[in-house]
């Protein structure tokens, strides 16, 4: 008998063996239930939280799912309390159901002793009216949505099936050719996620997050489903850059007009049927104490869609407002539902639950996303940066390694190797961007940079007049270059495992030629630029990316070679 690669632990954890024959088909079977939190060389580490399974369960996976699973590739046999603690919490979503009866809300269970119980609770007391019966209870006035949150933070998600205002009737009709003059049709999974985020226009569907990776499409699943919805819409996005890009694919993909579309940002403060408008105008005000005046645009029309682009930067204050706007459909879009933050919870409940998701890897073998070649080189500290670095506090620790002016060598030699590739180069520090910007000659893009001359030196690099570009973390997201296809990074915010998936997403766009998408990372040995890395890199190594490890002098030597593409046997339909 086989043994399996993973072992499953009392305390909700699983150790996964890497190099164990099913290795890949364990990772994949429990993606959808748990998260990857350590992913040393031989043995990864999962858990299994209550969120994970809430998010299995509202996208359809049971618990006898979850355990089977287990099961089948659990090296022992799965502890009892793993099993009783899966069932349980997978069979709490859903226990409270949240409906609208005469123009009300009601929360409702089959469990009257629940729902008492559940309503006595401090953080939900003020949520909850007048009982109707014994399994049923009104809603205070407006407070859907807090309710909603209180739920899940006392452990007992409920099942909004309350429905949503229809909004004002927009017609959204997609074009079967682009005003390029280019074929257009939905791939397959752009459909699915799209169907299954409407669901038929029934309570079931309406609200929730769509994941899937970046150069995915995942603006033509927002485009499909606002022509499912048939409804004015709102589009909340990154910055201004990321609002014409929508606007200018809406216009390419529909046969909306210029007129029915408008930009709310700093620049301008339009409202059309389908306003597109930035986080950062959104969240603007004078002082702290101040509130918000621009949250008014949630009310400024009468949306039948909002629509949460890259929903894991979704500031804080805006899920105050959109506790406040439950009855209208909520889209959340991302690549990576992490949040550095710990608001996870907060998608859950006010955006909605995990309605849809992709493993990369599979997109990658089907084409639709580039292949990725992930390495992390690893460069020394200088014997005069020793001395400051020992000295220093953490953060300062971490500044000086990931300042390490060796790294400048490493890249010179990497810009050489992709001589003919379009290569991003992206830093966290300025005074790096600065330096690396002046001492290769690159055209830089970092916060101050207005958006028009980001537009001109994005539009150079499409067109090839440029094939090399610095970039701030301005360019982890909103970056439309689809011609890139090697990245550098010299440093990165700290541990951020939203951010290394965002950047490696910046150059999945599949290649013309098949060439594969070149992504390295510059890390200091033995410091805590090394130890962020690794927290980095937790979400690519969960969706089946492994990281080559070389060293400085490997490439400074010119004895690196970068990966070559396969051969592929099948090309997706």
């Amino acid at each position: 008998m086989t043994r399996g690669p993973a072992i499953v632990q009392g305390d909700m954890t699983i150790l996964l063996e890497v190099d164990h024959p099913d290795y890949e088909s364990a990772r994949d079977a429990f993606a959808p239930f748990s998260e990857l939190v350590k992913s040393p060389e031989h043995i990864h580490t999962y858990r299994i939280t209550p969120l994970s399974l809430w998010n299995a369960a509202a996208s359809g996976v049971s618990s006898a799912h979850v355990l089977e699973s287990l099961e089948k590739f659990s090296r022992y046999e799965v502890p009892e309390l793993v099993r009783t603690e899966v069932v349980e919490y997978i069979s709490r979503y859903g226990r409270l159901v949240l409906e609208e009866r005469e123009g009300r809300y009601i929360l409702r269970s089959d469990d009257a002793q629940l729902l008492k119980m559940i309503s006595a609770q401090k953080s939900v007391e003020p949520w909850v009216g007048e009982f109707i019966d014994d399994n049923t209870a009104y809603v205070t006035q407006n407070a859907r949505g807090f309710l909603k949150q209180a739920l899940v933070r006392i452990g007992f998600p409920v099942e909004d099936l309350a429905g949503y205002t229809p909004g004002t009737p927009l017609e959204v009709k997609l074009r079967e050719t682009t005003l390029g003059g280019r074929e257009f049709d939905l791939r397959r999974y752009q459909t699915e996620a799209a169907d299954v985020f409407y669901a038929g226009g029934g309570p079931k569907g309406g609200s929730g997050a769509v994941v899937l990776p970046c150069g995915a499409g995942k603006t033509i699943v927002a485009i499909a489903s606002m022509a499912r919805v048939q409804a004015q819409t709102l589009i909340l996005t990154a910055n201004v850059v990321a609002v014409r890009q929508w606007m200018r694919e809406i216009l390419d993909k529909t046969w909306l007009t210029e007129d029915q579309l408008a930009e709310y940002t700093g620049d301008s403060k339009g409202i059309a049927p389908v306003t597109v408008a930035t986080y950062q105008i959104v969240t603007y005000r004078r002082r702290k104490s101040d509130e918000f005046p621009h949250f008014e645009i949630f009310n400024k029309a009468d949306w039948g869609l909002i629509i949460y682009d890259e929903v894991h930067l979704l500031p804080a204050p805006v899920f105050r407002a959109t506790a406040e706007i439950q009855s209208r459909r909520r889209l959340g879009l991302t690549a990576t539902l992490v949040r550095e933050d710990g608001l996870e919870e907060d998608v859950f409940s006010l955006v909605g639950p995990k309605r849809y998701d992709v493993p990369w890897r599979e997109l990658e073998k089907q084409g639709w996303i580039a292949t990725a070649d992930c390495t992390e080189v690893r460069v020394e500290l200088p014997g005069a940066n020793r001395m400051p670095y020992a000295l220093a506090g953490q953060r300062d620790q971490y500044r000086i390694a990931a300042e390490n002016p060796e790294k400048m060598e490493v890249l010179e030699s990497l810009l050489k190797l992709h001589a003919n590739d379009r290569t991003l180069v992206i830093a966290q520090y300025l005074d790096q961007l600065h330096e690396l910007a002046t001492r290769f000659d690159l055209p830089l893009i970092e916060g101050k940079t207005s958006s028009k001359k980001r537009e001109e030196l994005y539009a150079k690099f499409r067109s090839g007049e440029i094939t090399t570009l610095a970039v701030s973390k301005v360019g982890n997201f909103a970056v439309d270059l689809p011609d890139a296809n090697v990245m550098v990074q010299l440093s990165g915010t700290f541990g951020s495992r939203q951010e290394e998936a965002q950047r490696l997403g910046r150059i999945l766009r599949p290649k013309e030629d098949g060439s594969l998408a070149h992504f390295y990372t510059l890390v200091t040995r033995e410091t805590r630029d090394q130890e962020f890395s690794a927290n980095r890199q937790l979400f690519l190594v969960e969706q089946g990316y492994r990281y080559r490890i070389t060293d400085a002098a490997e490439v400074l030597e010119g004895r690196f070679k970068p990966a070559e593409p396969e051969v592929r046997e099948e090309v997706a339909p």
